[in-house]
């Protein structure tokens, strides 16, 4: 995820961001990517899975995003205006990241019963685009379900970003770190 200069990122203020974080150690790496949009201008919402907020507290992201998380498809001030329409209206793009070996085949099938999903399934892809910065353990990576589900999304017009290869937490060596930029 990029840490760099903000003042470099000046294309991003005014922009409207969605960042959705899944369950993955490579989540607090995402703290960083969602402070640098802020403090580059950007309006930044993050979502959240339920699992990844037991990697980092939503008080985390909004503190740095200085907006609310979106955390349950349930909670919503107005049921007549659900919160993930509102947040899919008008995006200039969307991260997933770290986007786990299960979002991916949430994504390539349809299922969305979370808010990073259910976000993801209310953006029109053609005029936003949805960004997914995969990251898990080398061998789940290579497993043939994952390719499939990659190529099915790549052909819905989803935007993957090759996973950086090298030390992982769980002490494999191997493609499937989060990317750094």
């Amino acid at each position: 995820m990029y840490h760099g200069n903000p003042a470099n990122l000046d294309i991003l203020k005014g922009r409207r961001i969605a960042v959705g974080v899944c369950a993955g150690i490579a989540s607090y790496k995402v703290c960083g990517a969602v402070s640098t949009l802020a403090q580059a201008g950007a309006e930044v919402t993050v979502a959240m899975t339920p699992d990844a907020q037991r990697f980092v507290a939503p008080l985390v992201f909004q503190s740095l995003a200085g907006r609310p998380v979106l955390t349950s498809p349930w909670d919503s001030a107005n049921p007549a205006d659900p919160q993930h329409i509102r947040a899919a209206t008008a995006l200039d793009a969307y991260l997933i990241a770290p986007c786990t070996m299960d979002m991916l085949a949430r994504l390539a099938t349809g299922r969305c019963d979370d808010m990073v999903s259910l976000l993801a399934a209310s953006i029109d892809r053609a005029a936003t685009r949805v960004l997914l910065a995969p990251s898990m353990n080398e061998a789940m990576w290579r497993q043939p379900a994952t390719q499939r589900n990659l190529a099915t999304l790549r052909e819905d017009r989803f935007t993957v970003l090759e996973p950086a290869i090298g030390w992982q937490a769980c002490r494999a060596i191997g493609p499937g770190r989060l990317p750094e930029s």
